[in-house]
């Protein structure tokens, strides 16, 4: 029984997936992912409840049943009998828990001024000042001091007149013409070509928390809100850590004190009252839950345990049983779970996802930082209070169903209809119970939402002091009543191209002065997970960036990359035509054991296959790509200094397979992902393995097709890029492969880097090709 709600542990069996799960790196049962569950003798024909998940402990999924915690979508879903058997399954497409905040954050929208609508709906070119500004033109920039000033000094500039003059001499013209126009315009649109920053430094990754750490430098009042965080500068700048290093303010009338009063009392009336006999089920009487709930007398339970006590002396019984046991006899069978470890295959199922990417996703959902992997409550077992049950029972008449129940002895009752009189008095007191809890757990879920509104008015009060606040989408539109009671002027989203319009428009509050989106829309899309959605006629799969780019809304594009070497950056000239390098990136060391080898694409022609859940693998390819990590690794590259990327999930369960069964590798926590799961990240070497090479039909290269995926792989090395795949194929089916390959075979020297074989250098100078496995 959570502050969040009141969740139902459920036990369940994993022998339909045909598999054993590594849940430490599965996204099954996810916190926030939604299920269905069915009786198991129904099958969704006639009945089947919704549920979400509450909180998918280790320690409980890992168990052998494993378990996890579940709120029920309505009141009237919730089914407690411990006897009672279900089928679940999971929606595997999407993440419900994230669509559900924003859904519900658009509900609220619908009913609040809309600002910046003339120029986000109206297209209206036409973009003025931010009132902020107009009102108090001058603005501090000390943070763009090229030199350290003194922190007590400001250095005030008047943005609409004496914007041109501001200390911004630093950066490069398109990094003025950036801040300029962000500064000038309510409505401000920045793209980055993979992912370009305002900062000096050469290489700038582009997570937010790494972000804030920027901020930090020159604007230590910030707090981050939802989630948890590995940077222990950002983490201690958490709201949870605030609250915790925080005395609670005094605050008049608040909520939370009389909410958490309200929310002991029905918790203890819960257990004593509506779950009397089945918590105390183990110090009571056996059967007491009969009574307490009105379906026996004392009097019946009494002469049921003395005729027990008669049975227990007459068949010389060392303990004494269960009294309902003695009545039925051979009819009562013990429950037990049904579920054992040898029922679970051997067959591994591998990871579907980086493990910090799994904790990052579970830790956005909890309110606090410490209920981000389980509830914390008060729990309550049910199962003692049906310790059997019966099977094969006749079914009564309704008259003498009633007559037999009205005996004050029930040892009067024939032998033979006794398991129909327990199970109906079974089934009664669930009815009773059930109906009891679903009354109080309708109650429950106000006192918990009083109390959740109780935290934010201290959370507020935290919050209010800070002049910077970072967080998801997803936590925007989870906090959005918080954070919209903060009244904020200025919203800046960061990889505005990958996320949907809908979170975007929530973050439109009425307060909202300035809108500055930060992106790439020839990166990768945000992901519909209803297909049908994307494309004609919803076209939910587009951003609002990439909408207002397109129907010629003003942006600024930053076009001085300092991130890779040059050698990479021109693999991307047929993406970004007009991309220049920074003088850093000449400045690049050399990889270790590559000689000047920059980058390489390495053609072949083995084979790819389907795998077991209708990915793609390329087994020989996937050998040559952990051949050459370990060659890397060798050379005294820090594993952490290399990135695996594929396009398919089947590929990096392959590869990532081999590393871990490896002595020494699978101790490096080597870094394979696919794709769509590495933008905005970034490394000084990536190996990339593309898996396609079957040319029939000519155009099946899959997501090879995709130019916003190419462009993300491409663009994440900073010192060495190494591709293998099938040269020949990606020319004939992509026009976007082609310039790129033409690239790579006309080279920028002597020899082109592109081959059947990749040439490494050994510490004394020697090159071999790395042709074959075990070269």
């Amino acid at each position: 029984m959570a502050h969040r709600g009141m969740a139902f542990r459920v036990c369940f069996s994993t022998r339909r997936a045909g598999r054993k799960i590594i849940w430490k790196y599965s996204s099954r049962l996810l916190t926030g992912k939604i299920v269905a569950l069915t009786p198991a003798n129904d099958l969704f024909s006639s009945k089947y409840v919704v549920a979400v998940v509450a909180a998918r402990p280790l320690e409980g999924v890992s168990k052998a049943p494993p378990e996890v915690d579940l709120f029920f979508a309505h009141p009237e879903d919730m089914d407690f009998d411990p006897l009672k058997q279900w089928v679940m399954i999971e929606a595997c497409s999407g993440y419900y828990e994230a669509h559900r905040h924003t859904m519900t954050a658009l509900q609220k929208l619908s009913s609040e001024r809309f600002p910046l609508s003339n120029h986000i709906c109206g297209l209206d070119t036409q973009i003025d000042v931010p009132e902020y500004i107009t009102s108090k033109p001058k603005m501090d920039f000390r943070a763009f001091a090229p030199v350290a000033i003194d922190s007590r000094q400001e250095l005030l500039f008047d943005v609409i007149e004496q914007l041109e003059s501001a200390p911004l001499k630093h950066l490069n013209r398109y990094q003025q013409d950036a801040m300029r126009h962000m500064l000038a315009n309510k409505v401000a649109i920045r793209k980055c070509a993979v992912e370009i920053l305002l900062s000096s430094s050469p290489h700038i990754p582009t997570a937010l928390d790494q972000l804030l750490t920027h901020v930090a430098d020159f604007e230590p009042n910030y707090i981050r809100l939802g989630g948890r965080s590995n940077n222990l500068r950002v983490a201690a700048r958490t709201l949870f850590s605030m609250k915790e290093n925080k005395p609670m303010p005094n605050l008049q009338n608040a909520l939370l004190s009389k909410a958490r009063q309200n929310h002991t009392a029905l918790v203890t009336d819960i257990i004593q009252n509506t779950l009397e006999g089945f918590y105390r089920q183990s110090a009571d009487r056996s059967g007491m839950a009969f009574v307490l709930h009105g379906l026996l007398t004392e009097e019946q339970l009494n002469n049921l345990e003395v005729g027990s006590n008669q049975w227990m002396s007459y068949n010389n019984a060392e303990s004494s049983p269960d009294p309902f046991t003695a009545w039925l006899g051979r009819q009562a069978q013990e429950f037990k779970d049904l579920y054992s470890e040898e029922q679970y295959s051997a067959k591994i199922y591998d990871c579907d996802q980086d493990y910090e990417m799994l904790m990052e996703i579970e830790a956005e959902q909890a309110p606090d930082a410490d209920e981000w992997e389980s509830l914390k409550g008060r729990f309550v077992e049910f199962h003692d209070a049906f310790p059997f049950f019966v099977r094969g029972t006749r079914t009564l008449p309704p008259q003498t169903m009633e007559r037999y129940l009205s005996f004050r002895d029930l040892w009067e009752i024939p032998y033979d209809h006794r398991g129909a009189v327990y199970k109906e008095l079974h089934n009664r007191l669930v009815r009773i119970v059930r109906a009891g809890l679903q009354k109080k757990l309708k109650i429950y879920m106000l006192v918990s939402k009083t109390l959740q509104i109780g935290k934010f008015e201290y959370d507020y009060e935290i919050l209010k002091t800070a002049k910077v606040i970072r967080m998801t989408t997803t936590g925007l539109s989870k906090y959005r009543g918080l954070v919209s009671a903060l009244k904020p002027r200025i919203v800046i989203i960061e990889e505005a191209a990958e996320v949907f319009e809908a979170p975007v428009a929530v973050a439109c509050f009425e307060s909202l002065q300035h809108l500055i989106l930060v992106g790439d829309h020839k990166q990768l899309k945000g992901h519909c997970a209803v297909h049908d959605l994307a494309g004609e006629p919803y076209f939910l799969d587009v951003s609002m960036f990439q909408r207002l780019v397109q129907n010629d809304f003003p942006f600024v594009m930053l076009k001085e990359q300092r991130r890779r070497a040059p050698e990479i950056r021109r693999l991307l000239a047929p993406i970004y035509d007009d991309l220049r390098d920074h003088s850093s990136v000449s400045k690049h060391e050399p990889v270790p054991g590559m000689g000047d080898v920059r980058s390489f694409f390495v053609t072949h022609n083995w084979p790819e296959v389907d795998d077991s859940l209708t990915s793609k693998v390329n087994e020989i390819e996937a050998l040559l790509v952990y051949e050459l990590y370990c060659y890397l690794c060798a050379n005294g590259v820090p594993s952490q200094k290399i990135t695996i990327l594929t396009f398919y999930n089947g590929q990096r369960k392959k590869i990532r397979k081999m590393l871990m069964d490896n002595e020494i590798t699978k101790f490096q926590d080597p870094t394979v992902v696919t794709v769509d799961s590495y933008q905005g990240e970034e490394n000084d070497i990536v190996i990339l393995s593309l898996v396609r090479s079957k040319e029939i039909p000519a155009t099946s290269i899959g997501f090879l097709a995709v130019d916003n995926g190419v462009c993300v792989a491409l663009s994440r090395a900073r010192r060495g890029l190494y591709i293998f795949g099938k040269a020949r194929h990606l020319v004939a089916a992509s026009e976007l492969w082609r310039p790129i390959l033409t690239i790579m075979k006309a080279g920028s020297g002597g020899n082109p880097p592109i081959g059947y074989g990749i040439p490494v250098t050994c510490q004394h100078g020697t090159i071999t090709i790395m042709r074959n496995i075990g070269d």
